[in-house]
């Protein structure tokens, strides 16, 4: 199995030669094709520290404006300098998937993803990326969520896809998930920090973190629905972010994940924040009324050995 860095060097050619001009945007879930790239190899991307002691460890605050919950979520966890060092090349994946204002409650809070922004660079980061494959046109997507201009306000590039060289072919070594099509951004980062919204999903009867991973593949996303919980469990597996921030502000209760309705909205003022990406999403859980047993990717990504769901084995951290 090679090494990201192997991969990028090893497809980089064979990427660019992939770009055909005036390609049509990948841009929702229902599109027909992925790029055929020559490369496919076996990678797994490990952004994730290797600390026991922070694994064990939930931040959960509340009763803050968003930009404030970010900054005393990662503070409790040790402060941002512990996830980015100086030099590193970050990715923000918030939820961007569909043309809807933050109050409808779709899409990751702006203020939360300009407020990651900023502690990034401020760590030294080089690059600060903000990227999304998105379900609506990603143009409407990414301004009327406010997300784009928050992110380019606090000094992030936004990554919008333009052709289907903006993905390379890799095999992900799921047990249903093989070559699929990811985002280059993604697989150029040092360092991945997921940003999901907690809302309702009417296949997965939530999407927190690990379902927010989808956005980092193009192709045929909708044929993954057929068998959602274990191409969800394989994507975690493939993909191990560094932080996951969930923003439980204002979680959208039913009707997800499109929503719309601003009765469908309750708001939390919450956020969740921490290094076990199944631990987030089994105490995100209970914004949407649920245990983590009821929604299926949380006890098979258990079980398939990426985290814990046993909430009392945790610290977690009250702010």
């Amino acid at each position: 199995m090679v090494t990201r860095r192997e991969f990028i060097k090893k497809t980089g050619k064979a990427a660019a030669a992939s770009v055909v001009l005036g390609a049509a945007y990948l841009l929702a879930d229902s599109r027909p094709d992925y790029p055929e790239v020559s490369v496919a190899e076996k990678i797994k991307l490990t952004y994730n520290i290797d600390n026991p002691d922070l694994a064990n460890r939930l931040a959960v605050v509340e009763n803050d404006e968003p930009a404030a919950l970010v900054e005393k979520a990662v503070m409790a966890l040790g402060g941002i300098g512990i996830f980015v060092s100086s030099g590193d090349r970050v990715v923000i994946k918030p939820n961007v998937g569909w043309d809807r204002v933050p109050e409808q409650a779709a899409n990751t809070n702006p203020d939360m993803v300009g407020q990651i922004v900023r502690m990034c660079l401020d760590a030294g980061a080089s690059k600060v990326v903000v990227t999304d494959v998105t379900c609506n046109d990603q143009r409407r997507t990414f301004l009327r969520s406010g997300i784009k201009d928050a992110a380019e306000d606090a000094g992030a590039e936004v990554f919008m896809v333009s052709s289907d060289g903006d993905f390379i072919d890799v095999d992900l070594g799921g047990d249903l998930l093989t070559t699929w099509p990811v985002l280059k951004p993604i697989l150029d980062a040092d360092k991945l920090i997921n940003m999901p919204i907690v809302k309702h999903h009417s296949l997965t009867r939530a999407t927190i973190g690990m379902k927010n991973l989808y956005g980092i593949i193009g192709g045929t996303r909708n044929q993954l629905h057929q068998k959602i919980d274990q191409s969800i469990v394989d994507l975690a597996s493939f993909c191990k972010p560094t932080l996951v921030i969930a923003d439980c502000y204002r979680v959208l209760m039913r009707n997800g994940p499109v929503g719309g309705n601003l009765s469908d909205v309750k708001e939390y003022r919450t956020v969740v924040a921490g290094t076990d990406q199944v631990a987030v999403d089994a105490y995100a859980a209970r914004f949407l009324d649920l245990l983590p047993r009821d929604i299926g990717y949380i006890p098979l990504a258990e079980r398939s050995g990426l985290g814990s769901m046993d909430l009392d084995q945790k610290t977690i951290l009250y702010g």
